[in-house]
C-alpha cells in the first residue's frame, strides 16, 4: 500500500483556504446577528409626543390610551434624561412613549400616578362586600398575613357636610367623596390579607369609583345606619361612639382605627401625606411611624429624586382623644393644590394610597404581635 506524504507548500495552502472559509463563515454569523438585532431595535422603535402646555406624565399617558398605573414607570425609565423635577415634562419637549403590552406593570406603584390594584391569588378564598359596588364587590383573600386584626376606618366628613371643597375648572371637589373612596380601597385590601374591617361610614351607592371627578351626594351614614347629625361635635360623638361599642364587643384582639381627610390649605401649598396620633397614646404614635415610614420606603423606590416630606405629629383632635383603639389620624393632600389634586382625583392614585395604607398596618401589625 502506497503511502502519499503532502508536502509543507501544499498543506500549508490547505489551511489557509481552510482558515479563509471559517473567517468568512464567522464574518456572515456575525453579520447576520448585528442585522437580526438591528430588526429587533426597529421592531421596538417607541413613538413619539411633543409635551404641550399643562402637561404631565399622566396627562400624556392618558391622551395616549396608556395606564398610569402601568406605564408611568416605563415612561420615567426611557425619558429620565429628558425630565424636570420631580420628573416633570418640558413644553415642546419631544418624549418617547412605552408601547402598549409591552410591560406587565407594577403591583406597588407611585402616587403620583403609578397605581395598580392588588391582584389576588388564584385558588384564594373568596369574598363578597357590596359595599364596594358591582365592579370591586368579589375579591380573593391574597393570604392571611392579617388575621386576627380588627380595623375601623372612618373617612371624614359626609351626610350633610361635604368637608374642604377645591375647585378644577367648573368642577368641585368635595373631601367627603375622594376620603370615602381611598377608604374603601383600604378596606378592600385589608380584607384581602385576612382582616376584619369595619367601615364606619358608609354609603351604600357609591361603591368604588374609577372617575375623577367623583359626583357629591349626603346619603352617608354612620355605622350602622345612623344619619349624621349636622352638627360638628355631634358627628364626631356618634362615629366615636360607634367604635368604642365595636371596640368592646372585640376585646381582646388586635385593633386600630385609621381617619382619612384631606385637607384645605391656600392653593400654593403643595404638602405630601401626613399622620396625626394623640399625644397620650404611645401605640398609635407607634402607628403614625409605621404609616409614615412605608410611605418614605415607597416613593424611595418609586421616585427617588422626588424626596418626601410627610411628617408625624401629636393633635388634640376629638376622635383621637375619645376613641378606645389606638388611632392615626391621615391628611391625604391639599384639596386645592393642583398636583396635590392629581394625587387623590386619579383612581390609580387612589389605589395606591389604599396600597401604600395597607402595607403600612401591615407592618405595624408585624411589630406588634
Amino acid at each position: 500500500m502506497a503511502v502519499v506524504f503532502m508536502e509543507t507548500n501544499d498543506y500549508m495552502k490547505e489551511l489557509k483556504i481552510k482558515f479563509f472559509a471559517t473567517s468568512l463563515y464567522k464574518i456572515f454569523a456575525i453579520v447576520s446577528l448585528i442585522i437580526l438585532s438591528l430588526q429587533v431595535l426597529r421592531a421596538q422603535d417607541y413613538p413619539t409626543v411633543k409635551a404641550e402646555r399643562g402637561d404631565g406624565i399622566y396627562s400624556i399617558l392618558k391622551r395616549h390610551n396608556l395606564s398610569p398605573g402601568e406605564y408611568l414607570n416605563p415612561f420615567i425609565e426611557l425619558n429620565k434624561d429628558k425630565l424636570g423635577k420631580n420628573n416633570s415634562v418640558f413644553v415642546g419637549q419631544s418624549y418617547r412613549l412605552p408601547v402598549a403590552g409591552t410591560t406587565g406593570g407594577s403591583n406597588e406603584p407611585a402616587v403620583s400616578g403609578d397605581a395598580a390594584a392588588k391582584v389576588s391569588s388564584a385558588g384564594g378564598k373568596m369574598m363578597t362586600n357590596s359595599l364596594y359596588g358591582d365592579k370591586y364587590s368579589r375579591f380573593s383573600v391574597v393570604d392571611n398575613s392579617l388575621e386576627g386584626a380588627v380595623f375601623y376606618l372612618v373617612s371624614g366628613h359626609g351626610g350633610p357636610d361635604p368637608g374642604a371643597i377645591g375647585h378644577l375648572g367648573k368642577n368641585l371637589l368635595c373631601e367627603d367623596e375622594y376620603a370615602y373612596d381611598v377608604t374603601l380601597r383600604l378596606s378592600r385590601s385589608l380584607e384581602e390579607h385576612g382582616a376584619k374591617v369595619y367601615m364606619i361610614i358608609q354609603d351604600k351607592n357609591d361603591g368604588i369609583r374609577d372617575a375623577s371627578i367623583l359626583s357629591p351626594d349626603k346619603d352617608e351614614v354612620c355605622y350602622p345606619s345612623s344619619s349624621i347629625p349636622r352638627n360638628q361635635t355631634m358627628r364626631l360623638r356618634q362615629r366615636t361612639d360607634a367604635v368604642n361599642k365595636l371596640y368592646v364587643a372585640n376585646k381582646g384582639r388586635f385593633q386600630r382605627l385609621v381617619i382619612i381627610h384631606v385637607d384645605s390649605r391656600s392653593k400654593g401649598e403643595n404638602i405630601d401625606v401626613f399622620f396625626y396620633h394623640d399625644k397620650q397614646s404611645n401605640t398609635g404614635k407607634k402607628l403614625a411611624w409605621n404609616l409614615q415610614k412605608t410611605f418614605k420606603e415607597k416613593y424611595d423606590y418609586y421616585q427617588p429624586n422626588r424626596g418626601y416630606q410627610g411628617t408625624v405629629s401629636m393633635r388634640n383632635l376629638y376622635v383621637l382623644k375619645y376613641s378606645y383603639p389606638a388611632a392615626v389620624f391621615i391628611e391625604l393632600g391639599n384639596i386645592n393644590h393642583t398636583r396635590d389634586q392629581q394625587r387623590f382625583m386619579i383612581e390609580n392614585n387612589r389605589q395606591a394610597l389604599a396600597n401604600w395604607l395597607c402595607d403600612g398596618l401591615i407592618k405595624d401589625f408585624k411589630n406588634n404581635k
